[in-house]
């Protein structure tokens, strides 16, 4: 049986000012997923999810579509380094 995971997302496309990141964190919450999520001045939007795998797998697909208004074009996956305290909830940054 294996423990949390952390992940490192980074979600391209038409992601800002569209709601991504509040509809991301209302997702995050429902999984119990902790972590963050905000812009980049690139026009890209960065997530840290951790929590069990399979919901912080979920809160990966659902970035892969993103809400209704979003038009995601590429998603890259990666490890997180860092420790990330589950109390810590889901922020936006």
């Amino acid at each position: 049986m294996s423990g949390p995971v952390a992940k490192h997302v980074l979600v391209s496309g038409r992601v800002q000012g569209v709601g991504f990141r509040a509809a991301c964190a209302r997702v995050a919450g429902r999984l119990g997923v902790a972590g963050l999520v905000r812009n980049l001045p690139d026009g890209r939007v960065e997530v840290v999810a951790a929590g069990e795998p399979a919901a912080v797998a979920a809160l990966i697909d659902w970035c892969r579509a993103g809400p209704s208004w979003a038009e995601v074009t590429d998603v890259v996956v990666g490890d997180w380094p860092e420790p990330v305290d589950p109390a810590s909830g889901f922020g936006l940054g």
